[in-house]
């Protein structure tokens, strides 16, 4: 834990002008490694899990199977339902540390019932019911409620886009922060590892286009990437009231 917040807070960069890359020819190096594994990993895999593909010999895919008093949902949802319900309690765990117990609560409350009433999180009787939307965070906020600079901007193997403070809040999040890190049996964690990879894959296939004409499409994807991460984190943290999210269409 200290380690990662003497990594964040050596970072010196600035919170809303221009973005500071000193890291440049290393990060354009790992972004030409994760835009090919996209084109040969990322986008095949999606469209092969893309919700409303339509099965060999026309028509529709068939509806997933669902529990009774459930709303028809598909393989995919349900997938994506488990991750998410999953990765809650440790969201709890960084709203409780920043000092914001209301999401903290709320977070708590969805776990509960989708655990409870959605089979174990594979539906959202949370969302749908009880009108309990997940409230995201992450140890990168967390980090920067406690006052952590931003610092460089980095391209990380596989995660993508981030910076030094985000990227050492990552770290937290994946080994520290989550308490059902103690609970869960190896098989389960698999599961919920599992769950996250096919989920991620879901949002590939669902905004398939726009990531295709900012990787593969743009005259500099790298540039392109850099700027969009910048102003969607700067929007989700508040740090620039009149901004605008770039990923709101």
């Amino acid at each position: 834990m200290l380690a990662c917040l003497l990594l964040g807070g050596c970072a010196a960069g600035p919170q809303g002008g221009p973005i500071a890359d000193p890291y440049e020819p290393m990060n354009r190096r790992v972004h030409a490694f994760n835009t090919a594994l996209d084109a040969r990993v990322l986008r095949p895999l999606g469209q092969a899990v893309r919700p409303a593909a339509r099965p060999a010999g026309g028509g529709t895919a068939p509806p997933a199977a669902r529990a009774p008093g459930q709303p028809d949902t598909s393989a995919l949802d349900m997938i994506s339902n488990f991750g998410a319900n999953l990765s809650l309690p440790g969201k709890v765990v960084n709203h409780l540390l920043q000092g914001r117990p209301r999401p903290a609560a709320s977070n708590t409350a969805r776990f509960a019932l989708n655990t409870a009433l959605g089979l174990g999180g594979l539906f959202d009787p949370a969302g749908r019911d009880f009108a309990l939307p997940e409230t995201d965070t992450d140890f990168g906020e967390t980090l920067h409620v406690w006052g952590v600079p931003a610092g460089a901007y980095l391209e990380l193997p596989v995660l993508g886009p981030s910076s030094e403070r985000d990227a050492a809040g990552k770290i937290v999040d994946l080994l520290l922060i989550d308490p059902l890190q103690g609970v869960l049996t190896p098989e389960q964690k698999l599961a919920g590892t599992a769950a996250r990879i096919l989920s991620k894959a879901g949002e590939r296939a669902r905004f398939g286009s726009t990531v295709d004409s900012v990787l593969h499409e743009s005259a500099d994807s790298y540039a392109q990437t850099r700027l969009l991460y910048s102003q969607h984190r700067r929007y989700e943290l508040k740090q620039q009231e009149d901004i605008i999210d770039p990923y709101a269409d």
